[in-house]
C-alpha cells in the first residue's frame, strides 16, 4: 500500500512541477526542500503509526493504568475502613479497660470486706476459745481445789487421830479410828 502512495505522490509532484508556475506556497516548499509526495507519505505513515500505537500500546497501557487506579482506590478505601475499624477497636479496648478497672475495684472492695469479716469472725472465735479456755481452767482449778481440800481433810483427820492416839497414849481399834476420822471430817466440812 505504501509503494502505491509513493507513486501517487510522485505523479502529483511531477504534474505540479511542469504545469504550474511556482506560487508562494510551492516556492516555500521548494526552498525548504519539502516535496508533496514525501509529505503525504509521511502524514499517512504518521497516521498508521499513531493508529498502531493507539491500538496496541496506548490502549493496553491506559487499561493497565485504569486498573491500577481502581486497585489504588480500593486499597485506599480498604485502608480507610481498616483505620475506622482500628479506631473502633481502640475505643472498645479503652472501654474494656475501664470496665476491667471498675470490676477490679469492686473485687478489691469485696476482698477487703471479706477480709474484714474474716478477721472479725476470727476475733470472735478467738474470744470464744479464750472464754472456753478460761471456763475450763476455772473448772480445773475448782476440781483441784476440791481435791486438795479433800486431801487436806483426809490428812488432817489422820493427824487428828494420830495426835489423839498420842495424847491418850493408847492404841485405838479400827472402829474407833474410823469414828474419830468421821467426826473430824464432819467438823472440817463445817469449817
Amino acid at each position: 500500500m505504501i509503494p502505491h502512495l509513493l507513486i501517487l505522490a510522485q505523479a502529483t509532484g511531477a504534474a505540479d512541477a511542469h504545469g504550474e508556475a511556482a506560487t508562494g506556497v510551492t516556492a516555500i516548499f521548494r526552498n525548504f526542500g519539502i516535496s508533496w509526495p514525501f509529505l503525504l507519505a509521511q502524514v499517512v505513515n504518521f497516521c498508521l503509526v499513531a493508529f498502531v500505537l493507539w491500538r496496541f500500546a496506548f490502549k493496553p497501557v491506559l487499561a493497565t493504568l485504569d486498573e491500577r487506579q481502581k486497585k489504588i482506590a480500593a486499597g485506599l478505601q480498604y485502608a480507610d475502613e481498616t483505620k475506622a475499624k482500628l479506631e473502633a477497636i481502640q475505643q472498645e479496648g479503652i472501654a474494656s479497660a475501664k470496665r476491667a478497672q471498675v470490676e477490679a475495684s469492686k473485687i478489691i472492695e469485696e476482698a477487703r470486706k471479706a477480709a474484714k469479716e474474716f478477721l472479725e469472725k476470727q476475733e470472735q472465735e478467738s474470744v470464744a476459745k479464750a472464754n472456753d479456755i478460761l471456763t475450763k481452767a476455772q473448772q480445773v482449778i475448782e476440781l483441784e481445789k476440791r481435791k486438795m481440800l479433800a486431801d487436806a481433810r483426809t490428812e488432817i483427820a489422820r493427824l487428828v487421830v494420830s495426835i489423839t492416839q498420842r495424847v491418850l497414849s493408847k492404841e485405838l481399834s479400827d472402829a474407833e479410828r474410823s469414828r474419830y476420822n468421821e467426826s473430824a471430817a464432819k467438823e472440817l466440812t463445817v469449817i
